[in-house]
């Protein structure tokens, strides 16, 4: 009997795509692939290169850009995953029986697209209904360049730099960590996560920060993240990441409201508008004070897209 696999509403983030990148390296690098096969139209969201054009290529290279996986091949073909919400990668390991025409155009086992290398397959899932990951075939770095939303990644970046892409725009921390033309591979879970660390509320307006207070964000984004990669890769040992979730025991507020705070043992608080969730401390991020609905729906009026796929796909 298979392994029942169990999702959440979760979008993974750096230290998740960075776990999956690795795994995939682990496993495929300097491998050919033998097929692409994709079951289901609406994933593939380009039109050149066929995928017929990456049979018999080897992978030389696993990397990642923000949120979005990148499979490079020989001769600078590349194969862009971005897994949105409820995607996810699966890794089966053997030479790949491949299917026939028939079973290639009705799908098999739930899953959206099957990249069948010499040793083994990679299978992308998706939970629910809703349709949202999605599947680049791209060929050249040009045209790679083009699925970079242009946020700043937070271990390269100066803090001079940082400091004014945040101020450069009137955001929401919150909204300015998570917007990817601003900062690259953040999302909700880690956002909090960060700006716990940071011991800086959510909703501070981002003109208000002085540089010092850029730099100690800065700080936190780099700490949290590296210390969740380096988590994430010795929970999974060598093994495939099999429960990508952005809810974890050890996190000290994402998922936590209305439990005690681990510094401070105040309630932890929740904000919710449209798809975003936002937890917080009051006293350690917030001077003791707690957001108020109504104060709320004034300030976050047009701050966020009504939807995660609106803020993800921002021109």
């Amino acid at each position: 009997m298979s392994e029942k696999v169990c999702y959440d509403v979760s979008m993974p983030e750096y230290p998740d795509i960075r776990n999956y990148a690795d795994a995939i390296a682990e496993r495929v690098s300097s491998h050919s692939l033998r097929e692409l096969t994709i079951s289901h139209p609406f994933l593939l969201r380009t039109v050149t290169p066929p995928a017929s054009g990456f049979k018999d290529r080897k992978l030389e290279r696993v990397c990642h850009i923000g949120k979005r996986i990148v499979l490079q091949f020989e001769e600078e073909y590349f194969i862009v995953l971005h897994l949105m919400v409820a995607g996810r990668l699966h890794w089966k390991e053997g030479a790949p029986a491949l299917p026939d025409a028939s079973r290639r155009a009705a799908g098999s086992g739930g899953a959206l697209a099957r990249i069948h290398f010499d040793n083994g397959t990679i299978s992308l899932t998706e939970a629910g209904s809703k349709r949202r990951a999605a599947l680049y075939l791209v060929s050249g770095l040009p045209e790679l360049a083009r699925l970079d939303p242009g946020g700043v990644d937070v271990f390269s970046t100066e803090v001079d730099t940082f400091h004014g892409i945040l101020v450069s725009e009137n955001h929401t921390l919150k909204r300015a960590l998570t917007d990817p033309r601003l900062v690259s591979g953040i999302g909700n879970a880690y956002s909090d996560e960060i700006l716990f660390a940071a011991r800086m509320p959510p909703l501070r307006l981002t003109h208000t920060l002085a540089p010092s207070e850029s730099s100690r964000l800065l700080d936190a984004a780099r700490t949290t993240l590296s210390w969740w990669e380096a988590h994430l890769r010795q929970e999974r040992g060598g093994n495939f990441p099999r429960k990508v979730s952005a809810f974890h025991p050890l996190m000290r507020v994402h998922g936590k409201y209305n439990q005690q705070c681990s510094i401070c043992n105040t309630p932890i608080q929740r904000i919710r508008y449209a798809e975003n969730e936002c937890n917080y401390c009051p006293v350690c991020q917030n001077a003791g004070r707690v957001y108020a609905d109504r104060a709320l729906s004034r300030l976050l009026k047009g701050e966020w897209p009504k939807t995660v796929e609106e803020l993800e796909r921002l021109p």
